[in-house]
């Protein structure tokens, strides 16, 4: 009896233990889920955090789409390799010149002058480009500086999402491990 009394008490401890090994892979698998979630949900876009889209990809691809459609019609100006500040107003001059619609336009525009390749190029003095690719401005020390705290922000937020990565990779690693843990400690108490 006193056999069967021990083999009971030890299959209630391991009971319990797999209940808070559950419980605390829930809770882990549970902050790896947020985490993610939060990684997803930010997109920062004119420095305003909107949530992720379900078409994330195809408005990407659409952007690019209309970005290497501006390439092709003003290779002078635009350039994946030799990005250079744009004129003032080259939005109203590329929408009156009607060669690419209004909303290519503007998605193209705005992935082009968000990039980190832009900001890099808005520095002090660099000659701004109109739709023929000449020289019709400057940029000036305000917007030189503009482009350069922008640049420290994408650089910033780049790091954050990968610390985010890495914390929860971290979480999922220790979630397996415990999960192994339990698996072994239930393994052992079957036998």
């Amino acid at each position: 009896m006193k056999d069967s009394d021990d083999l009971a008490s030890v299959v209630e401890q391991t009971a319990r233990a797999v209940a808070e090994c559950e419980k605390l892979l829930t809770e882990l698998e549970n902050k790896a889920q947020q985490a993610d979630t939060r990684l997803i949900e930010r997109k920062v876009v004119n420095d305003e955090v909107t949530p992720k889209s379900k078409n994330k990809s195809k408005n990407r691809a659409a952007n690019q789409a209309a970005l290497q459609l501006l390439i092709d019609t003003y290779p002078d100006v635009f350039s994946r390799d030799n990005v250079r500040p744009l004129k003032i107003g080259i939005q109203e001059d590329l929408i009156a010149d009607e060669k690419v619609a209004k909303n290519k336009v503007k998605r193209a525009l705005a992935s082009y002058v968000r990039a980190p390749q832009y900001f890099k190029a808005m520095v002090e003095d660099a000659d701004r480009v109109d739709l023929s690719g000449e020289a019709v401005g400057k940029v000036t020390a305000e917007e030189a500086l503009h482009a350069k705290e922008k640049l420290k922000e994408f650089h910033q937020r780049r790091r954050e999402a990968q610390r985010e990565r890495e914390k929860a990779q971290r979480e999922q690693e220790k979630a397996e491990r415990m999960s192994n843990k339990l698996e072994q400690l239930v393994s052992r108490s079957k036998r």
